[in-house]
């Protein structure tokens, strides 16, 4: 009787851990592969996206500079020769927009589904914002371009830079992704799946450099040198198909796993916004605050980002769009 009651919460537990944290495939371990000809010209042009839009605070406190940064992703995704949709709202009295590029699949179908892959393009209150997101920004804009030739057969890719994710409209109506995670909803558009890139350039080989809430602290590595594929629940059939695609194709260390919003961390993206709306969402990050110590701090400047290990890991996203969207 007295193991009974002992086994069957230690089950549940069991049970519920793999549930969570048990993803397909093995991170890569070991040195990392040099870097190709395709990743070193993939590096630099991250680079300047970055110094372009990290430059300095632009959000809706500093309106200028947020519309200077709205107008560079349109410009380069214009250049890249993309149709631009601008959904525009009002906030605070100001006018801002969400902006999104869209390849259209070859075959349209009353079973085309759509794969959105999105980052917001604000920053925090007076940080320029360089890790916290024009990281997340950058990798989209280069995804664009390095996608702009395929077309899948029956999935449509919406590629989409979200404006408001930070305070003060963070989590709430006014967030960018929240408007547009309601006009898929109201257009009864099907989505496959949402990727929210988030702070994606901090990277270290030190033990002890990466933190966690609890339990996660129980679970995971302490050296901050992996990407982490991060869902909530209900999109874990989707992060399981997109971390496998990342781990069949991509040299570079990596987490994933579900977990409830009430872990700090854990909805602390445009994610959250479709996971609102029913629709499978996950975050990529590098986990932000849990071992960048430059976040939501005026020091979050362009200098601070990785961009070689940015570069691994925008092309590796490139492999999972190629081969999750039929």
């Amino acid at each position: 009787m007295i193991i009974g009651l002992i086994m069957v919460p230690a089950l549940a537990l069991a049970l519920g851990a793999w549930y969570m944290f048990a993803v397909p495939g093995g991170s890569h371990r070991g040195p990392l592969p040099a870097a190709t000809a395709v990743e070193r010209d993939l590096a630099e042009r991250l680079g300047k996206h970055v110094t372009a839009i990290a430059s300095s605070p632009h959000n809706v406190q500093h309106y200028e500079a947020l519309e200077d940064v709205a107008q560079y992703i349109e410009h380069t995704l214009q250049q890249l020769g993309y149709v631009i949709d601008r959904q525009v709202f009002s906030v605070d009295g100001n006018t801002v927009r969400n902006i999104e590029a869209t390849r259209e699949p070859g075959t349209i179908t009353p079973a085309t589904s759509t794969l959105v892959i999105g980052a917001h393009y604000d920053s925090y209150a007076d940080a320029p914002g360089a890790n916290d997101n024009a990281t997340g920004t950058a990798a989209v804009l280069e995804l664009a371009r390095l996608l702009r030739d395929w077309r899948p057969r029956y999935t449509r890719l919406r590629l989409v830079l979200f404006v408001n994710e930070e305070p003060p409209y963070f989590r709430t109506r006014d967030m960018g992704s929240w408007r547009y995670a309601k006009r898929l909803s109201e257009r009864a558009e099907h989505v496959r799946g949402m990727i929210s890139l988030e702070t994606l350039g901090a990277f270290s080989d030190r033990p002890g450099s990466q933190s966690y809430p609890v339990p996660l602290n129980l679970i995971f590595p302490s050296t901050a040198n992996f990407v982490a594929f991060v869902g909530l629940p209900g999109g874990r059939r989707f992060l399981h198909e997109v971390i496998r695609a990342f781990r069949g194709h991509t040299a570079f260390p990596s987490i994933g796993g579900v977990a409830p919003d009430f872990l700090p961390g854990i909805g602390w993206s445009d994610h959250w916004a479709f996971y609102q709306f029913g629709i499978p969402a996950i975050m990529v990050t590098d986990t932000a605050l849990y071992r960048y110590s430059h976040y939501h701090r005026p020091s979050d400047t362009p200098d601070k980002v990785d961009y070689d290990k940015l570069a691994r890991i925008t092309k590796g996203l490139e492999q999972v769009v190629r081969e999750v969207s039929p």
